[in-house]
């Protein structure tokens, strides 16, 4: 018989590397073995799991939709049978892009250590590797394969999401994990099911574990939140041709007069359209409406874009010229965050709780200065796992990035000061009543467009503001983001949450010498996690010096990591 003892069964025969697992695991390895065999990894290319979790063209994911299943399984059966997520989509990518992501039990993240074993997992060239690797996982991470494992899963709307979704069930079926499926929904909606299943019949529900517990939820805090208040002008949504125009559809039955929805760019089902000139990341990247909507918008209209999973949202209206104005990430938090500020103090619990704010170095640096004379501000790495696991240490933590995605957190202390609290007067009465109902309003397991788009809806609502009057806020410092394709971008490493780099050598120093000619200059310099790029942002007062610096900065780049001369971008100083 094979010895279980071994630690490394890496020179082993495929039957006995079987056989050792096999006596060491509660699902059959026969079955793993042929389902594995149906799903190889396709050779020369490299997969890695990043933030947003796997995510390159849905053609060549067939292996890793099986293994993440496996993956999933275990990580559930790590969690003794809590129920984890796997949400296949590639948010704003091209509709041949395809990706997935695991959603841990508490409706986050997955655990960033288990990141590297989906990597792992993935990148096995073989069955046998990948038997290798799976019994490793289960030796170093110390997983109870005897235990229960559940895994609730769902699409977006792109095509190659049904064959995926094919993939994903056979690893599931695999490690002996009950699945269930939740058909074609939002990112959020998926994030917000698992969380609502696993607890469900506790003390912190979080709501009924269904779309329509969802929809529930926030049309009634939001109803709440506008109760007695004049019901808002139309809002014209741009559903990016994505499965955010189902969910939209749906919650528009559940806001009644309150708010009405006019949704603009639902073809869910015409090829090609997903994305496509339209939805939260052209607005922001482009700094203009989609082209469909140049007809639609009238002077003094606000407007807003989802993206492709409807987990980013940007908002933005004409001015009386007919001018448009974008109002993203950053203005959202800034609405929101004072927002939430001037509702605390007027419970009268402001010396009880504190918000805070947390942005990455992309936020304008004219944000920064506005919130930072408000409230606590933090900056961490550009990543949605960063900003939500600092916002929890605040009382309540308010993160928004730049292009849209972002949510507000408020701890389980918070929530219960919330619900014990004694108010003395009427006002602090109604204010303690509105803080309840935005922790209800409020996806607070990850940004939730639709969500998101409520609650500045409620914000605009209370404050009387026009798209204009929020604007107004502050103004934004002229921008421009700069890529720059690079034969390594593992060359460039930073620190002070990616705002200066360290690597390469003396580049820094340079950087800094040409942001001092500039009049409100500041630059820097990030490579990206899943593409050999490295993005150069630049701010200033005036925007042909933003540009020319971001121009200047993206030649020093290219020409520090050894380009071509011959391919050197143009428009590069």
């Amino acid at each position: 018989m094979a010895d279980t003892t071994l630690h490394s069964i890496s020179d082993l025969s495929l039957e006995n590397k079987i056989s050792i697992v096999a006596l060491r695991c509660h699902f059959s390895m026969e079955s793993l073995v042929t389902l594995s065999d149906a799903h190889p990894k396709p050779p020369h290319i490299r997969f890695s799991y990043g933030t947003a979790g796997f995510r390159t063209l849905g053609s060549t994911l067939d292996s890793v939709l099986f293994r993440v299943g496996v993956l999933a399984g275990l990580r559930s059966k790590k969690l003794d049978g809590q129920t984890v997520g796997v949400m296949i989509t590639a948010s704003h990518n091209p509709e041949e892009d395809n990706g997935v992501k695991i959603v841990d039990s508490r409706g986050e993240m997955l655990e960033s250590s288990w990141e590297a074993h989906a990597t792992t997992l993935s990148n096995a060239s073989s069955t046998g590797e990948f038997v290798e690797a799976l019994d490793a996982l289960i030796q170093t991470t110390k997983i109870d394969v005897s235990k229960p494992a559940r895994v609730v899963y769902a699409r977006d709307t792109r095509p190659s999401g049904v064959a995926l979704v094919s993939a994903l069930e056979d690893g599931l079926s695999a490690i002996g994990a009950e699945g269930r499926n939740a058909g074609v929904t939002t990112t959020p909606i998926l994030h917000y099911l698992v969380k609502a299943i696993n607890t469900k019949d506790t003390p912190d529900s979080y709501g009924d574990d269904s779309e329509e517990g969802y929809f529930h939820k926030l049309g009634e805090s939001f109803q709440s939140l506008l109760h007695n208040r004049k019901p808002l002008q139309p809002l014209l949504i741009d559903c990016a041709n994505g499965v955010g125009a189902l969910a939209a559809i749906t919650l528009r039955d559940h806001l009644g007069d309150a708010l009405s929805l006019v949704l603009e760019n639902t073809a869910m089902s015409t090829p090609g359209t997903l994305n496509h000139l339209c939805g939260a990341d052209f607005v922001k990247t482009t700094q203009k409406l989609p082209p469909s909507l140049v007809d639609r918008m009238k002077p003094g209209q606000r407007a807003c874009s989802l993206d492709g999973d409807a987990d980013r949202l940007i908002y933005y209206y004409l001015d009386e010229r007919g001018t448009f104005h974008m109002l993203d990430g950053d203005k959202i938090a800034a609405l929101v965050a004072a927002f939430i500020v001037d509702l605390v103090k007027s419970a009268g619990l402001e010396n009880e709780i504190k918000v805070g704010i947390v942005q990455t170095a992309y936020a304008n640096g004219a944000s920064t200065k506005y919130l930072s004379g408000r409230l606590p501000v933090k900056c961490v790495a550009t990543g949605v796992k960063h900003l939500h696991h600092a916002a929890e240490h605040f009382n309540v933590g308010v993160y928004f990035e730049a292009n849209g995605h972002g949510t507000v957190l408020f701890s389980p202390s918070t929530q219960q000061k919330l619900a014990k609290y004694q108010p003395s007067t009427p006002a602090q009465s109604t204010a303690l009543k509105h803080l309840v109902n935005l922790t209800q309003l409020i996806n607070q397991t990850v940004g939730d467009a639709l969500s998101d788009m409520l609650l500045v809806e409620v914000v605009l609502s209370h404050r009387s503001y026009t798209g204009e009057e929020w604007d107004s806020l502050y103004v934004d410092l002229p921008n421009r983001l700069v890529k720059v394709v690079v034969a390594d971008r593992h060359a460039f490493r930073t620190e002070n949450a990616e705002r200066r780099l360290v690597s390469p050598p003396g580049l820094q120093a340079k950087i800094d010498e040409l942001v001092r000619r500039y009049e409100g200059g500041r630059s820097f310099v990030r490579p990206s996690g899943t593409e050999d790029v490295v993005r150069v942002y630049a701010e200033a007062v005036v925007r042909s010096q933003a540009d020319e610096l971001a121009l200047r900065v993206a030649g020093l780049v290219y020409d520090e990591a050894h380009g071509d001369p011959a391919r050197r971008p143009k428009d590069f100083l």
